[in-house]
C-alpha cells in the first residue's frame, strides 16, 4: 500500500564496489550563504508535475526542493513541524537565527482535518542546528509550519532566515589508540539480578575459577557497566571500554584475602529507574521508552586482581556551610513492565500482560512510611489491537480514574496506545491498580499493559533491609540540604552511588538517627546499607575470560605495524568463516584493508558482555575516529548476519545475529522503522535517528549480508565472488529494466508510469550505451483468477528480463512482503525459483515490506530472491516497512 508520506530505509544487503547506475539528480556548485529563503511546498500536486517539464540544473534544484519539503512536512497527531536542510561551510549558532518575512496562507479544509490544534502555537516556534556527514557540514533549520494567529489557524508557505557560524567548527570526540583492561591478567565474569549493593567472598570467587590464595586485596578490582544499556547519543558515551567501579573490601587492610573478609559493591541489574531520565506530559519517558534493558536479560560484571591498587569507595566529604534544608523524605519509584509480545511485530518497545482471557488484572505496589495526603503520581501506558473502539478502566485503591481508549487499527496501524497519567492522594501503603480491558463484545480484541509506573513520597525511615533513596525535588533547589535517616541503628553505612565510579560513604557513628550533608541543585542517588541484606551476584555459564584486545590491536598488520581499516566486517563467531572468505575476496580484488571482527569480542570489551546496539557503534567509532588522516578513514562497514526485531530471543526460531536499530514506535509499520544507519551516524550529537531524513548524516558506507547459517552465508559469498568473475561479464550489464504497478487511482498515472518514463528516457538520453527496458504492467491485458485479478505475462515478462540479465531491475509501485502490486506480478515463487546464475542484478524497489528481514516469523520475497542460490539478486536497495508515494517520486 503506497501512503502519501514516507519511512524509508535503504538497505544494502552486499558490501562490495559495484558499478552501480545511480538515477537522480545531483546539486552541484551551489552555495549556501548565512541568509535564505524557503518556500514549503504544501500542494502534493505540485510535487507530482512530471519530470518531462524539468531541464537544466535550476530546474532539478526546484523539484528535489519540492519533493523535499513534502518529505519534511509532518502533519501528525503528535507531531507538527517543518524541517529544511541544506549543505553548509560551517556549523551554525543555535542562539543567532532570525525568522523573517514569514508569508501566511490559509489552511485547506484537508489540511486542517491532519493538525492536532493542541500542538499549534501562538507565534511561529523555531530552531537550528548542524551536523557533519564524513567531511560535509549540513545546517538544519525547524519550524511549527501552523500558527493560530487571533484565533485562526494559519499555515506558514515562506520564510527568511538569517543566522551566523560558531567561531569555530566543534571537535570531534575521539577515544585514543589504548590497550583494553581485557589485555592482560586473569578475568572472571558474573551476574547481578538486582539493583543494589552485592557481597562476593572468597568461596564465590574460587567457584568463578580465581586463586584467591596469596592474592593481595587491595588489588582487587571489579569492572562493568552492568545492565544499563549504552546511551544512544555519541556524545553521551564516555567509557569505550569497561569502566572500573569503586568497590569497598572489608578485611583488606592485612593484605591478605582471608574466609572472613569480601567486597562490598553496587550492582545495576537490567530494569530500574534512571533518573538521567525526564518527564513528559502523560508519564516517564526513558531513551528507550522502557524500564527494561531493550538489548538483553542479563547484567555482567569482571572481577580481576590488578597490579596496582583498585578504586576503592571513599568518604564522603561533606560540604562545610549551614544546612539551609531538612530532608527527611525521599521518592520511591516502582513499576511493573514486562516484555513478552510485540502485536506489530515492529519497533524495541515490546509489551506484557495480554488482557483478553483475563480481561481484569490486579497490581500492587507497597511503600513503607508513605506520606499519607501529598501527591503520588501514576501513569498508566497500555496498548489494544482491535477492529473496534476499546477501552481500559483504571482503579487506584478503589477510586476510578477516567479509563483509557483506544481508536480501531486499520493497516498500517497494528497497534493503538492509551496512556494516563494522574496525581492522587496518597493513602495507604499498599497501592493497588486494578485494570479492566473492554473489549466492546469483539473477542479478537486484544490489550496488552506496556507499564505501570508510580512515584511516591516516603519518610526517610530505615525499614529491614536496605534503602534506596533519592530527592527529585533536590534538582531545582540551592543550598545544602541535610539528609536525615530514621531508624538508622540497622545500617552501617550509606552510599553515594550517583557515579560508580566515584561511590563515597558516611559511616553510621551507631545512633538510631543517620544524617549527612550534601550540596542541592542535582538528583542524587543513595543506598543506606543493611549488613543482613546484602545481594549475592550469581556466576553464568562462562565464568573464566580469555584476554582480549580489539582496542590495541585491531590496526595492527600482519607486522605488528600501524595500518588504517578501510572496511570492517562485524559478524557473529559462527559465521566467521564466510566472512573471511568475503574479506579475503575484497583484499585481492580492490586491495582494501579488511578486517573481520566477531560480536561477542565487542560486547565483551564495549558493553560489559552483553548484547548491545551501541557496542558495535561504538566500536566503529573508535576505528573511525583513530583513522591517521580524515581521507584514511574507515570507509565501508559490513554488517554480515541476519537480524530480528526480537532480541531476547522470544519468537522460535529466531534470528537475531547482528541486531539494528529499531524506533521506539511499535505501533506501526509506517511510523516506525529500523535502521542499520545508526552504526555509522558518529558526529557528537548523533545517535537517536529522531528524524534520519535530515537529521543523521553517514559517515561510512553501510550494508547488510542477511545469513543465518554458514551454508547460506557461503552461498552468498559466492554470489558475491561470481559477479567479479569473467563468467558474470557481458551485455547484461547494459540493460537497465523499469516496472511500474499498474494504475488504480488517478494520482498514480503521474506518480507511477509517468516518472518511470521519465527516469528511463533520461537514462537513455544521458547514457546512450545503457539498454533501458520498460514494463508498464497497465500495457499488458489483465486477467481474473480465483486469486483476484492477475497478469501473468508481466510475471513472465519480469522473470525473463532477469535471467537474461539486468545491471539494475527498477520497481515503483504497490508491494508488501508476499510479492510486487496487488496482482501478484513477481512473488515469492517467482524470486525462488530464478535462474540467472552469473547474470545478478541489484534490485531497487519503492514498495512496501517487500524486503522486511527483521520479523522471522514471516519470510518475504526480497529475502527469498536474495537467498536464491542458482539466481536472483546479488544486492538490494530495498524497502523494510511501508513508505509513501512522495519518496519515490
Amino acid at each position: 500500500m503506497l501512503h502519501t508520506k514516507c519511512i524509508f530505509e535503504a538497505l544494502f544487503v552486499m558490501m562490495r564496489k559495484l558499478h552501480l547506475l545511480l538515477v537522480g539528480f545531483m546539486l552541484s556548485g551551489i552555495t549556501y550563504s548565512q541568509n535564505r529563503e524557503i518556500t514549503i511546498h504544501w500542494d502534493i500536486d505540485d510535487v507530482g508535475k512530471s519530470i518531462d517539464a524539468i531541464s537544466g540544473k535550476a530546474d532539478t534544484y526546484n523539484r528535489l526542493e519540492r519533493v523535499l519539503s513534502q518529505i519534511n512536512l509532518q502533519l501528525d497527531p503528535d507531531v507538527l513541524i517543518y524541517r529544511h536542510q541544506w549543505e553548509d561551510t560551517g556549523f551554525a549558532r543555535e542562539n543567532s537565527l532570525e525568522i523573517v518575512n514569514i508569508k501566511y496562507g490559509d489552511l485547506t479544509s484537508e489540511e486542517l482535518k491532519k493538525v492536532n490544534k493542541k500542538l499549534v502555537p501562538n507565534k511561529p516556534k523555531y530552531s537550528i542546528s548542524s551536523t557533519k556527514g564524513r567531511n560535509k557540514i549540513y545546517t538544519s533549520v525547524s519550524i511549527s509550519p501552523v500558527v493560530n494567529i487571533n484565533g485562526q489557524y494559519r499555515k506558514i508557505r515562506s520564510f527568511s532566515v538569517n543566522y551566523s557560524y560558531k567561531n569555530r567548527m566543534r571537535n570531534n570526540s575521539r577515544s585514543p589508540i589504548v590497550n583494553s583492561v581485557l589485555a592482560t591478567g586473569n578475568w572472571y565474569k558474573f551476574k547481578v539480578e538486582k539493583t543494589g549493593i552485592h557481597r562476593i567472598d572468597k568461596g564465590f570467587l574460587n567457584d568463578l575459577g580465581m586463586n584467591t590464595d596469596g592474592i593481595n586485596p587491595r588489588n582487587l578490582q571489579i569492572y562493568g557497566n552492568g545492565g544499563k544499556p549504552l546511551p544512544l547519543v555519541n556524545e553521551d558515551n564516555l567509557n569505550f571500554d569497561l569502566p572500573e567501579n569503586a568497590i569497598q573490601v572489608i578485611g583488606e587492610e592485612d593484605g591478605s584475602f582471608d574466609n572472613a573478609d569480601f567486597i562490598l559493591f553496587y550492582g545495576i541489574a537490567v530494569e530500574g529507574y534512571s533518573a538521567n531520565g525526564f518527564f513528559e506530559e502523560g508519564g516517564a519517558f526513558f531513551e528507550n521508552g522502557s524500564f527494561l534493558n531493550p538489548y538483553s536479560d542479563e547484567s555482567y560484571y569482571y572481577v580481576t586482581v590488578g597490579d596496582s591498587p583498585g578504586k576503592r569507595v571513599a568518604p564522603m566529604v561533606e560540604p562545610t556551610g549551614s544546612a539551609t534544608l531538612t530532608i527527611n523524605r525521599f521518592d520511591d519509584i516502582q513499576f511493573h513492565e514486562e516484555d513478552e509480545f510485540s502485536p506489530a511485530k515492529v519497533g524495541r518497545r515490546w509489551f506484557g500482560n495480554r488482557f483478553d482471557i483475563e480481561n481484569e488484572q490486579s497490581f500492587e505496589f507497597n511503600f513503607p512510611n508513605i506520606i499519607s495526603g501529598q501527591p503520588m503520581a501514576v501513569t498508566v501506558r497500555a496498548a489494544a489491537a482491535s477492529e473496534s473502539v476499546t477501552s481500559m478502566a483504571i482503579s487506584i485503591n478503589a477510586t476510578s480514574i477516567n479509563p483509557l481508549t483506544f481508536a480501531v487499527i486499520n493497516d498500517p496501524v497494528l497497534l493503538t496506545i492509551g496512556q494516563t497519567q494522574v496525581d492522587v492522594p496518597a493513602s495507604t501503603e499498599t497501592v493497588t491498580i486494578d485494570l479492566t480491558y473492554n473489549n466492546a463484545g469483539n473477542p479478537s480484541s486484544v490489550g496488552y499493559l506496556d507499564y505501570i509506573f508510580v512515584r511516591a513520597l516516603r519518610n526517610l525511615v530505615g525499614v529491614n533491609g536496605q534503602l534506596s533513596f533519592r530527592y527529585f525535588a533536590a534538582a531545582d533547589l540551592s543550598g545544602i540540604g541535610r539528609y536525615e535517616i530514621g531508624n538508622a541503628s540497622q545500617f552501617t553505612q550509606v552510599w553515594d552511588v550517583t557515579n560508580t565510579a566515584f561511590i563515597t560513604s558516611k559511616q553510621n557513628s551507631g545512633n538510631g538517627n543517620l544524617s549527612f550533608k550534601a550540596n542541592l541543585g542535582e538528583i542524587r542517588e543513595y543506598v543506606a546499607i543493611n549488613p543482613n541484606d546484602y545481594f549475592i551476584p550469581v556466576s553464568g555459564n562462562i565464568t573464566q575470560i580469555p584476554n582480549q584486545n580489539l582496542k590495541g590491536t585491531i590496526f595492527n598488520d600482519a607486522s605488528g605495524n600501524f595500518q588504517d581499516i578501510d572496511y570492517l566486517i562485524v559478524t557473529a563467531a559462527f559465521l566467521i568463516q564466510p566472512a573471511l572468505r568475503l574479506a579475503n575476496h575484497h583484499k585481492n580484488i580492490t586491495g582494501l584493508n579488511v578486517k573481520v571482527v566477531t560480536t561477542d569480542k565487542i560486547y565483551e570489551e564495549f558493553s560489559s558482555g552483553k548484547q548491545d546496539i551501541g557496542a558495535i557503534r561504538n566500536f566503529v567509532k573508535y576505528i573511525y575516529d583513530n583513522a591517521s588522516t580524515e581521507s584514511r578513514r574507515l570507509k565501508y562497514l559490513c554488517l554480515f548476519g541476519d537480524s530480528s526485531v526480537d532480541m531476547k530471543n522470544r519468537f522460535s526460531n529466531n534470528n537475531n545475529i547482528i541486531p539494528t536499530f529499531h524506533t521506539p514506535n511499535s505501533t506501526s509499520t509506517f511510523r516506525s522503522y529500523m535502521s542499520d544507519d545508526f552504526f555509522v551516524s558518529l558526529d557528537p550529537e548523533e545517535g537517536n535517528l529522531v528524524n534520519p531524513l535530515v537529521d543523521a548524516k553517514l559517515d561510512v558506507v553501510v550494508g547488510r549480508i542477511l545469513a543465518d547459517e554458514v551454508s547460506l552465508a557461503n552461498s552468498l559469498v559466492d554470489k558475491i565472488i561470481n559477479y567479479s568473475s569473467k563468467l558474470s561479464y557481458g551485455n547484461w550489464r547494459n540493460t537497465f529494466v523499469l516496472i511500474s504497478d499498474d494504475v488504480d487511482a488517478v494520482y498514480e498515472y503521474q506518480t507511477l508510469e509517468v516518472t518511470l518514463d521519465s527516469i528511463g528516457d533520461r537514462v537513455t538520453a544521458e547514457k546512450p550505451y545503457i539498454n533501458v527496458k520498460k514494463i508498464h504492467t497497465d500495457a499488458f491485458q489483465q486477467e481474473t483468477s480465483a486469486g483476484g485479478n492477475r497478469y501473468p505475462e508481466v510475471n513472465k515478462e519480469i522473470i525473463n528480463s532477469i535471467e537474461v540479465g539486468a545491471l539494475i531491475v527498477t520497481y515503483f509501485g504497490h508491494g508488501g512482503e508476499d510479492g510486487l502490486a496487488k496482482e501478484f506480478i513477481f512473488t515469492k515463487i517467482d524470486g525462488r525459483d530464478l535462474q540467472n546464475r552469473n547474470r545478478y542484478p541489484c534490485i531497487v524497489t519503492v514498495t512496501c515490506e517487500f524486503t522486511k528481514f527483521d520479523n522471522p516469523l514471516r519470510v518475504t520475497a526480497g529475502e527469498i530472491t536474495y537467498w536464491n542460490r542458482e539466481g536472483g539478486a546479488v544486492s538490494l536497495i530495498t524497502t523494510t516497512r511501508s513508505i509513501g508515494v512522495s519518496l519515490g517520486v
